[in-house]
């Protein structure tokens, strides 16, 4: 299954539309509070598990589900683009129809040696915000998925 990539600047241009897409962040908790797409969902791919340990989210694809539908146009995007392939091939593979994966994410991809290869969605100085409704925010969409 082939995953589509856009850029920072289509992703933004897609949220900006009138197409109703929604922006589903799946970095951790932490990640999303230190600045994140305006309106975007948190629902990590992967996350902490009490002892501190990265885990995946075994409840990912349900708890998008829940929140939004099989038909909901998606955009996945994390801190530098590998947790948000992850996400989209889950997705896809659940039978979503409409998910592509913003390359880069928020800080960018690097290369062998560390440098940036591919600025993500901050250092292109697009909007970011600290800021967001509860709602949007992983407690809740994991409450409408039913804890």
């Amino acid at each position: 299954m082939d995953i589509k990539r856009i850029s920072p600047e289509e992703a933004k241009e897609l949220l900006d539309s009138e197409e109703s897409y929604v922006y589903i962040d799946v970095r951790t908790g932490p990640e999303f509070e230190s600045g994140h797409v305006p309106g975007s969902k948190n629902i990590p791919v992967i996350d902490r598990d009490p002892y501190g340990r990265m885990q995946p989210n075994h409840r990912f694809v349900e708890i998008v589900e829940a929140n939004f539908g099989k038909d909901a146009k998606c955009i996945v995007g994390c801190q530098m683009g590998g947790r948000s392939m992850q996400a989209a091939a889950q997705l896809l593979s659940a039978g979503f129809t409409n998910v592509v994966d913003m390359r880069g994410g928020m800080g960018g991809e690097t290369d062998p040696m560390g440098q940036t290869a591919y600025p993500g969605w901050a250092a292109r100085g697009l909007p970011m915000t600290t800021e967001s409704d509860d709602a949007d925010q992983y407690p809740k969409l994991l409450d409408k998925a039913g804890s």
